[in-house]
């Protein structure tokens, strides 16, 4: 049974190993926590044991002061159970809510340095399951694999050691029966175990994904007629999760069936050696009800092991998902720094028969085009030609289809988007903080007068003095409590405070009243005066008057 957790580890290519890394487990809480799960399940053993020898002994009408020791010992056997059963729960939920926190520190620091070609497909609701559910398996894995695996392989051992003192042969048969239940159980539904249990953990993610995608898009889904198929979507999610759980429990039956089988066993042999033993007069009553009565404790501690495969399987599963969303870095990785020509304060976006498409997407029309310091261009298009997926192309993002996007003469590479270009999404992120804190998004070094100036560019000064406490009110997470034209110049605002020199920027006339674009063409001469490289992706022609030079997607235009 002690190699039963490496079994499973070494199965999934050390995954699970790598990532229970990552979370940091304390090793002193972690053993508390197998000594007290120990220690409750012994009491139980130890209560089986004393109450047949007070049985076995009582039959004899000895003398109440003879059994005296024997009531005291059951006593503190049945409240130590649930006292360090409680101390078990306190120890063992530590480690892994300790580990989790750190796990998922440890996701969102390998997130932020990943690259964007890797971050940028990634749905709100992958996210969400993996950073949420799948690191919720790994703390599982501690709290319903490891350490009831490590107190079985403790308590079954003591009930060995205790009933092999008293009569070897008994020792034999309730290690050979413990095996059985365990390990045997274990190998016995090895592979249908783990095939559902991967099944079940990717059904679920796809339920919260699912879920997500329909609470957040709920919206669009009513204004494109799609609600409809969106929760078939999530009814078929669930489905598959429901199928994938009960596909869960028939190793789990097998399991059960090989563990009563075996418990049968160990009592009968126990009992049949023990009354053998006595008969012989090698041990006396008492000692031949110990033996025979230990196997109905002992059994406790394995019958944890299924349950705890199962949960191993399910959080090796998790933590490959995991590792996919975040992959560990390898430290002989270097992507090394990329040195341009005038890279600091300026730069030159170009573009050069530049065609775009995410895998599977029909590629957009070539284009051409220069954006120097000082210059804005837009890219134009009817809707879902591709113009956002342009944008990532000349970020770095993405390998262009053909053509070649190049920054000062150099083509443009991942490690380019956060350092020379930055992006502006459509659909950036308003994070549940303060209105300070989620315009240092752009720059971490941003101070109060700078966020003040932005907001000025774009019209929202007076707005942040009006909120109860200016730069420090607290937003809701999304942008839920600020409208859409706010929301958008709040972006803005955050995209001039970006110390790169190159800009992009994805429909930024996106809920903007008049009012609103007069602020984003303020925006826009800010960048300019200031020398940035500015493109904009935009479907609304009136904004094109602010643009040098125009780039339709559409295959009937040309240049403008």
């Amino acid at each position: 049974m002690t190699n039963a957790p490496h079994t499973i580890i070494d199965a999934r290519k050390g995954a699970l190993r790598r990532v229970l890394r990552d979370a940091g487990l304390h090793p002193g809480r972690t053993a508390l926590a197998v000594l007290t799960g120990s220690a409750a399940l012994g009491s139980a053993v130890g209560l089986a044991a004393v109450a047949a020898w007070m049985i076995a002994r009582a039959a004899g009408m000895p003398s109440p002061a003879d059994l005296a020791v024997a009531a005291v010992v059951v006593r503190f056997f049945g409240i130590g159970r649930g006292l360090f059963r409680y101390l078990e729960r306190l120890s063992s939920h530590g480690v892994a809510l300790r580990g989790a926190v750190s796990l998922r520190v440890r996701v969102y620091e390998r997130l932020a340095e990943s690259p964007a070609a890797r971050v940028l497909p990634l749905t709100r609701g992958q996210v969400m399951a993996r950073i949420g559910a799948d690191v919720d398996s790994i703390a599982d894995a501690v709290v319903r694999g490891l350490i009831p695996l490590a107190v079985a392989v403790v308590v079954s051992a003591i009930s060995v050691g205790i009933s092999g003192f008293l009569v070897p042969w008994a020792g034999v048969v309730l290690a050979a029966s413990l095996l059985a239940a365990g390990v045997g159980a274990a190998l016995l539904t090895l592979r249908s175990a783990r095939a559902a249990a991967a099944l079940a953990v990717t059904a679920d993610a796809r339920v919260t994904e699912s879920a997500l995608s329909a609470l957040e898009a709920a919206a669009e889904h009513r204004v494109w007629g799609t609600s409809t198929i969106a929760l078939v979507e999530l009814a078929e999610a669930d489905a598959a999760s429901a199928s994938a759980h009960e596909a869960t429990a028939r190793p789990a039956a097998w399991a059960a069936a090989v563990q009563a089988l075996a418990a049968g066993a160990a009592l009968v042999g126990s009992i049949a050696v023990a009354v053998t033993a006595a008969a012989n007069g090698e041990i006396g009553p008492t000692t031949a009800a110990i033996v025979a009565l230990l196997p109905l404790a002992a059994f406790e501690a394995v019958g944890t092991v299924p349950a705890a495969m199962q949960q191993l399987f399910r959080s090796a599963r998790a933590a490959e998902r995991i590792e996919e969303l975040a992959p560990p870095r390898d430290a002989s990785e270097d992507p090394g720094d990329i040195h341009r020509p005038g890279s600091g304060a300026s730069a030159v976006l170009e573009a050069r028969e530049v065609s775009a498409a995410w895998p599977g997407m029909t590629p957009t029309v070539p284009v051409t085009f220069r954006a120097g310091p000082g210059d804005v261009v837009a890219i134009v298009g009817r809707s879902g030609i591709g113009k956002t997926t342009l944008l990532a192309t000349l970020g770095g993002a993405l390998e262009p289809v053909c053509g070649e996007a190049l920054i000062d003469g150099i083509p443009v590479a991942e490690p380019d988007l956060g350092a020379v270009v930055a992006i502006t999404a459509e659909d950036a992120h308003v994070f549940g903080t303060t209105v300070l804190e989620n315009l240092r998004v752009a720059h971490g070094g941003v101070t109060e007068a700078q966020a003040l100036d932005a907001l000025e560019v774009v019209g929202l000064r007076q707005w942040v003095g009006t909120l109860p406490e200016g730069l420090a009110t607290v937003l809701g997470s999304g942008g839920g409590t600020v409208s859409g034209g706010e929301r958008r110049r709040l972006l803005l605002a955050r995209a001039l405070l970006a110390p790169q020199p190159i800009h992009l920027i994805d429909e930024p006339g996106e809920h903007l009243d008049q009012a609103g674009r007069a602020a984003l063409r303020a925006a826009l001469a800010h960048l300019r005066s200031n020398g940035r490289s500015v493109v904009i992706v935009t479907h609304d022609l009136s904004l094109l008057d602010a643009a040098d030079r125009t780039v339709s997607l559409d295959p009937v235009h040309s240049d403008a």
